[in-house]
């Protein structure tokens, strides 16, 4: 497993492993994958998204994606970050993740390609609300019709739009993302140019499928997809979502603990 924020980890997994089981049964703290539903699938409800989701295992993806060709500024870039995991894994002591070794906010696209672990969807009549379990953030989906802004400023969680394509398909396009976020764990890097689309189609009342797209012409030769059809599960209504909440105090004991295993060798 990624050693990113050693130290939430450190403390927490052995709780969180141990209590997970009994904490997906409470009204309280749900940390999802929960058991399926029983019985034959209902029909999906019509431009619904509606509740809470959990992609399970999936949704994980501790050694990050295999992207398509870098473009020479990408391969520079690429360069510069020093992942601890991945296929330019580092030692602990080289590793350079703004989210682990900074505290920085894991950003958009990087909570779905990565982190993406129980969230919540919430509709309205001119946004779709994506809340987030891991960081307790959220994103809005704007679905009134507005254009993307051009030449945005850079954001963490980047500017988003989306439409329904079909009565069971929500398409999402995002721009604007802040250019000091990796895509992924094994530190993949993006532009300020760099477009996503998210293709959430809902199979049926207990089922998403989520297909991640990236669109970076500078950094990369083509586009690529990241995530093709990733099972998502609907979690029972009623479920509350535990608090995980990477911190700057955490990072600096990450650095701690880089330095402490530097000293020792």
């Amino acid at each position: 497993m990624r050693r990113h924020v050693a130290l939430f980890i450190v403390v927490s997994i052995a709780v969180f492993t141990s209590a997970l089981a009994l904490a997906q049964m409470k009204p309280w703290n749900n940390a999802g994958l929960a058991a399926p539903p029983a019985g034959p699938p209902a029909p999906a409800p019509r431009r619904d998204l509606s509740g809470t989701w959990d992609a399970g295992t999936g949704g994980i993806q501790p050694t990050g994606h295999v992207a398509a060709p870098f473009t020479p500024l990408g391969e520079q870039m690429a360069r510069a970050n020093k992942p601890g995991n991945g296929t330019r894994i580092v030692s602990v002591t080289d590793d350079n993740d703004p989210l682990s070794t900074m505290g920085d906010p894991t950003g958009f696209p990087r909570i779905v390609l990565y982190e993406l672990r129980p969230f919540q969807i919430v509709q309205t009549s001119n946004q779709v609300l994506m809340l987030y379990m891991f960081e307790k953030r959220w994103r809005v989906v704007w679905t009134d019709g507005r254009a993307l802004p051009v030449n945005p400023d850079p954001r963490w969680y980047g500017y988003s739009v989306g439409r329904w394509v079909d009565d069971y398909t929500f398409v999402v396009q995002s721009v604007g993302t802040d250019d000091r976020t990796w895509l992924d764990n094994a530190g993949n890097p993006h532009s300020n140019n760099l477009r996503v689309e998210e293709r959430y189609h809902r199979v049926d009342r207990g089922t998403l499928e989520l297909t991640v797209t990236i669109d970076d012409p500078v950094v990369y030769t083509r586009p690529w997809t990241a995530v093709d059809k990733l099972s998502i599960r609907l979690m029972p209504n009623g479920s509350d979502l535990m608090e995980m909440i990477p911190s700057a105090s955490e990072a600096a004991a990450y650095r701690r603990v880089i330095a402490s295993q530097a000293k020792s060798k």
